[in-house]
Formats: C-alpha cells, sequence, structure tokens
C-alpha cells in the first residue's frame, strides 16, 4: 500500500515537472514584437493613417488647390511640405493651415523620423482610411530614409503615424490676401501663416469709426473668407480670428489700409502663440 502511494506520488511529481516545462517553453517562444509594443508604449500620442503622394515626385502637389494658397505652397514657410486632406483632416476647408508631425515605420524604406506637413489642399477621394494625407512628393520622399525615397514612392497606399501639432512659422504674422473682384460692398481675403492650432473657426471685420460693432465673416472656400453689405465697408479694416479649436483669438487692427486693392497682400503685425 505504501509503496502505491510512493509510486501515484511520484508520477503526480513528473506531471508536476513536466507541465511547468512546457508552460516555461511556451512563454520563452512569444514574440512582443507582433504587438507592436513601440505603437502601444512610446508612440502613444501618435494615430494610424493612410499616406498617398500626388503631383511631381519632388514637387509640391498642386500650384492650385482647395485651400487656396495656390503657388505660395512652393515657397518659405511651406516649401512644399503640404498636403491634401481627406475629409476628416480638410473638414470643408476649416482644416486649411492645419499643421501635423507624420512618420513612417512600417517599411524597410522609412527613416522613421518625423516631418510637418501643412494641409493645404483636399482629396475628395481619400476615404478609404478614417484619415489620410494625400502628400506632396517632396514631403512623401521625406518619410524616406536617405536614397530610398523611390522604392517608398512604389508601395502604394502607406501605413503612416501622425499628431496634429501647432504650427510656428517663425518670423511671419498673419497675412490677408484680398480676393481678385472685391470690392467695397464685397470683401473677401484668403488668411495665411496662423500659428498654434492653425485651423480658423471664426472671421469677424471691424470697420473704421465702429469701436463695438463686429461683422462676422463666412467662409467663402477654402481658407477665404466672405462679407457681403449693402453699404461701403469704411476702410481701414480690422479682422479678428478665432482658433477652431482652443478658441484664442487675435486681432489685427487696421491691417487692410484705406485705398487697398484687390490681389493685394497686407501682413498684420500679430499671430497666435505658440
Amino acid at each position: 500500500m505504501t509503496i502505491l502511494v510512493s509510486e501515484r506520488c511520484h508520477v503526480i511529481m513528473n506531471l508536476f515537472f513536466g507541465l511547468t516545462f512546457i508552460l516555461l517553453n511556451s512563454a520563452h517562444c512569444f514574440y512582443p514584437k507582433r504587438l507592436n509594443i513601440s505603437a502601444a508604449t512610446g508612440d502613444s500620442d501618435w494615430s494610424l493613417a493612410g499616406a498617398t503622394w500626388y503631383g511631381s515626385p519632388t514637387g509640391y502637389g498642386s500650384n492650385g488647390g482647395a485651400c487656396g494658397y495656390e503657388n505660395a505652397v512652393a515657397q518659405a514657410p511651406f516649401s512644399s511640405m503640404v498636403s491634401a486632406g481627406g475629409p476628416s483632416l480638410y473638414k470643408s476647408g476649416k482644416g486649411c493651415g492645419a499643421c501635423y508631425q507624420i512618420k513612417c515605420t512600417s517599411k524597410p524604406a522609412c527613416s522613421t523620423n518625423p516631418v510637418t506637413v501643412v494641409i493645404t489642399d483636399e482629396c475628395k477621394g481619400c476615404v478609404t482610411e478614417s484619415v489620410h494625407f494625400d502628400l506632396s512628393g517632396t514631403a512623401f520622399g521625406a518619410l524616406a530614409s536617405s536614397g530610398q525615397d523611390s522604392q517608398l514612392r512604389d508601395v502604394g497606399v502607406l501605413q503612416i503615424l501622425y499628431r496634429k501639432v501647432e504650427c510656428n512659422y517663425i518670423g511671419e504674422t498673419v497675412t490677408f490676401h484680398v480676393e481678385n473682384g472685391s470690392n467695397p460692398c464685397s470683401f473677401a481675403a484668403l488668411i495665411e501663416y496662423e500659428d498654434g492650432d492653425g485651423e480658423i473657426g471664426l472671421v469677424e471685420l471691424k470697420q473704421a469709426l465702429d469701436s463695438d460693432t463686429w461683422l462676422p465673416m463666412s467662409q467663402s472656400w477654402g481658407a477665404v473668407w466672405k462679407l457681403d453689405v449693402t453699404s461701403p465697408l469704411r476702410a481701414p479694416l480690422s479682422l479678428r480670428l478665432t482658433n477652431l479649436d482652443s478658441g484664442e483669438t487675435v486681432v489685427a487692427s487696421d491691417v487692410i489700409p484705406a485705398g487697398w486693392e484687390p490681389g493685394e497682400k497686407y501682413k498684420s503685425n500679430v499671430n497666435f502663440q505658440v
């Protein structure tokens, strides 16, 4: 009887150690890389998006664009580092001017280093992913390791990481480009180089000799805002901008002078804080 109990205990102990060995060996074969640990920890403030490119491989996408910046996108401070945005980024034009850091880590040709781009155009058909950047050729190439930009452009839709950041146009102030066709009863202006959020949610205009009344302008298209009135506007004109996200405001006092002309640019002496 004693021998039988001893043998049973011996069998149970062998089973216990065998099971322990199997569990330990299985744990040793577990590959945490499959869980994309970096995306879950160090990259916690980044989100996934899709990216493509358009225009010439080393170009600036489009010199027209649904935001209205025209060929300014090829010049400083944009310097061709621009993107068309899918609907969630373009936001019916209110996303114009927003700044994003993007990086690619999903392909061997990726540099993994972040670059900053500005939304300057719309990609209506970019709806496969909830967030999509249709980058200029220059911006897309900047995601690649040195000498690997051609290989990266051949992948089709590229999975990238992105996050919204504050715009910081060093040395620039908010600038107003009066639209061609504007007149004292129908005033429209393209707004450029807003620091901070970069997205404008409200624009208001105040005439000379009127210290109390701010007239709300309507978004005409892209980054262009417009005001139609029945009596001619009295210049100089002041403009008050409100950021879409933060609600922060700046006032460009008397920025549009008496004798203003359609097609001219007028620089203010203000910008949002960063």
